[in-house]
């Protein structure tokens, strides 16, 4: 039977997970926890632009705009080269942002917790395989806090698969031609229950990309996203948008792409088309997505200290969950 949790049990289960997936992470990514900016110059070209839609929060110091980051991606790249990681080690942090656009929901809010993480490779790592090899790294580590979890909360039920299934962006719009891209994703995942899809940003054969990605971060060959099945919620949960990054050749071929050309002017972006910065690859995983997941919850405000519309609250309070 499945207990029913206090708010203080939740928090302190929260707290376990955050410890155990963390310890996992470094031991199988070669990651050290670090520190990390809320805010960055809009100047410096560090900002991640999301799909290009979304608007960032920001403020004027003294002439000068910043705006509260969207994700780490671009600041992760350049502190490896700033702090001369060595190679096949990296970073990673606690990354907290406000994304004002976001359609709030069952697993969305104004308010986003992740870790960010970023590991050097080497030119020669940027392939396929490589990216396979580091998300069975990721998921391994997913299911293995599940499993340490599960051995001391026995009410807890979450079955993992032992391995996770990959499936190109276009290999799965060749499945399902008659289904959007969100619906790929739900019919794919709660068919294998874990899965990655590769290949987010560029088009299909049928002229529109799966999803959209900003063009200056992943490599729109060489990323994609994980999905876990939520029995819980019934659907797919995606727990972590990541790839190799872009080099000196495909970052000039996606902003032409994306028709952004203005920004191959921007310090970043110099840097990595001068190649002053190292080859890497990263991403992000949502803490809260994750702690729904392995803490069986149904909605996001259950295991995150956010604030809420008036509307949404009530909603929220009205079913107990708040």
């Amino acid at each position: 039977m499945k207990k029913e949790l206090t708010y203080l049990e939740t928090i302190k289960m929260i707290s376990e997970v955050k410890k155990i997936f963390e310890s996992q992470l470094e031991k199988r990514l070669g990651l050290t926890k670090v520190g990390s900016p809320l805010f960055v110059k809009k100047s410096s070209g560090l900002q991640d632009d999301l799909s290009g839609k979304e608007e960032a929060v920001g403020f004027t110091k003294c002439d000068e705009k910043f705006e509260i980051v969207h994700s780490l991606a671009k600041w992760k790249r350049e502190a490896l080269g700033k702090y001369e990681f060595p190679l096949h080690t990296g970073l990673y942090t606690d990354m907290k942002a406000i994304r004002k656009d976001e359609e709030v929901d069952a697993t969305h809010s104004l308010y986003v917790e992740q870790w960010d993480w970023e590991k050097v490779i080497d030119k020669s790592d940027r392939t396929i395989d490589y990216l396979k090899e580091t998300v069975r790294s990721i998921y391994k580590s997913i299911r293995q806090t599940s499993i340490i979890m599960k051995q001391k909360y026995h009410f807890l039920t979450l079955d993992l698969p032992k391995t996770i299934y990959f499936i190109t962006s276009q290999e799965l719009e060749d499945l399902y031609p008659d289904k959007d891209p969100k619906m790929r994703e739900e019919l794919i995942t709660k068919e294998k229950k874990a899965v990655f899809i590769i290949g987010i940003g560029d088009k299909l054969k049928s002229g529109m990309p799966h999803d959209l990605r900003s063009p200056d971060y992943d490599d729109w060959s060489l990323d994609g996203d994980l999905m876990i099945y939520d029995k819980v919620l019934g659907k797919a949960l995606e727990l972590s948008s990541m790839g190799i990054r872009v080099d000196e050749k495909s970052i000039v071929e996606q902003l032409e792409k994306s028709d952004t050309m203005e920004k191959l002017s921007l310090p970043y972006h110099q840097k990595i088309v001068k190649k002053e910065l190292p080859y890497t690859i990263g991403g992000g995983i949502g803490q809260s997505r994750l702690f729904m997941l392995l803490l069986e919850k149904s909605h996001i405000a259950e295991v995150q200290s956010s604030s809420w519309e008036d509307k949404v609250e009530k909603k929220l309070q009205d079913l107990k969950i708040l």
